[in-house]
């Protein structure tokens, strides 16, 4: 018997790594087990774990190549589906299986990945009601981020043209589904926000499979709309399906016909509304003038009851019937004095000389003017002055006769 060849250690391990190398068994394994023991070098891109199950532990690698392929964010205690190969690592001896593959155990690697996504975003505040922008209720422009070709940019302008013809609409087509399709969508976002053309954003894509609307749950679309100065509406899918898109957005429509709905009012309505609250305008000022007139007829019954005007108007009636008393008594004493006067007068017409001289009685007077009343007054030779009614003759006594 031969002795046995001496080797060195290096020489073991490079010839266990050849046979497990050559062997076709071991390079191409399907193995499920749980991670453990993960290390995530971020500066190399790859990935170191332990695969475990309930009675053994085998080492992993995940080289950068193959990692960053990855469709969600392995963690310890998940488990996990992967393809590997089996080789040695010769420096320490260790076998190891070197992954090229990994699916989640039990759920989709997209579906795992939305989740890990929305719980990140969510602890870091997107999703919160605090930083959602308010829709203008009357938008001049809106901006629309989809296919240019789908049903639903479509459905989108029918349903603005119908429902609100004067509005704007800028549309920036995208691809909406494939590999660039998440970088054209923030891109898209970036425009209109920097830009600030629109009131309102539009972005989103008529329904499909979780792979064809995966680029709406791309983390950079989501930052870009968060951090977007222009309010964004999401319409993705149908109303069953929920993207990133939708939570980050300022508001989440059922579809894209429903989006087109929520940026725009209806003019019809907006008219109807228009007609009521004029004709409820109306109603008011109608009352309200009535209540006036009410009011001012009431002031002005108060008004006329408390008037200067009335009270002058009392005056004057007043001082109207004193003057009439006046009058009245003025005039009896007039006709009274005048009635006296009359009587006086007629008793000094008796007594008025003038009035006996127009009988043919005269008076004379002599050269002093001293009244005649005998014959003894005068002489003869006396020069006198007959006074008659109408004038005065002068004559020359020649002689004068004294009756017994």
């Amino acid at each position: 018997m031969n002795a046995p060849k001496i080797l060195t250690v290096s020489q073991l391990n490079f010839y266990i790594k050849s046979l497990l190398d050559n062997d076709s068994h071991l390079q191409l394994l399907l193995l499920e087990g749980e991670i453990s023991n993960l290390t995530d070098h971020y500066s190399s891109g790859h990935i170191y774990f332990s695969l475990k199950d309930e009675k053994s532990v085998v080492r992993a690698v995940m080289f950068s190549y193959a990692a960053k392929n990855l469709k969600f964010k392995p963690a310890n205690g998940m488990k996990v589906l992967v393809r590997a190969r089996v080789t040695v690592y010769e420096p320490t001896g260790q076998y190891q299986l070197y992954v090229e593959d990994m699916q989640p155990d039990g759920i989709g690697a997209l579906s795992l990945q939305f989740e890990q996504l929305k719980e990140k975003l969510s602890k870091e505040g997107f999703f919160d009601k605090a930083h959602k922008k308010p829709i203008p209720k009357f938008p001049e422009t809106i901006g629309v981020i989809t296919s240019p070709t789908g049903a639903a940019v479509r459905d989108i302008l029918n349903v603005l043209s119908r429902r609100y013809p004067s509005v704007d609409i800028v549309m920036c087509p995208v691809l909406v589904q494939g590999e660039n399709a998440a970088e054209q969508l923030t891109s898209a976002i970036h425009k209109f926000s920097k830009s600030k053309i629109a009131d309102v954003i539009i972005i989103g894509r008529g329904g499909g499979s979780i792979e064809d609307l995966w680029a709406f749950n791309d983390e950079n679309l989501a930052r870009a709309i968060y951090n977007c100065d222009t309010p964004v509406i999401s319409a993705v899918g149908h109303e069953t399906d929920f993207t990133i898109c939708d939570f980050v957005s300022d508001l989440r429509a059922p579809t894209p016909s429903a989006a087109a709905e929520l940026a725009v009012p209806d003019s019809a309505e907006l008219l109807d509304n228009l007609f009521a609250q004029r004709q409820y305008v109306d109603s008011i000022i109608s009352k309200k003038l009535t209540d006036l007139e009410k009011s001012l007829n009431s002031s002005y019954r108060l008004l006329g009851a408390y008037s200067p005007q009335k009270l002058i108007k009392e005056y004057d009636k007043s001082i109207d019937a004193l003057s009439n008393r006046m009058l009245n008594v003025s005039k009896s004493i007039i006709d009274n004095k005048s009635k006296k006067l009359t009587e006086t007068a007629s008793k000094l017409s008796a007594l008025n000389p003038v009035a006996v001289l127009m009988r043919g009685y005269s008076y004379t007077t002599n050269e002093n003017g001293a009244t005649v009343c005998s014959v003894s007054d005068t002489k003869k030779g006396d020069s006198i002055t007959v006074k008659v009614s109408d004038g005065e003759i002068y004559a020359t006594v020649e002689s004068t006769t004294k009756e017994k």
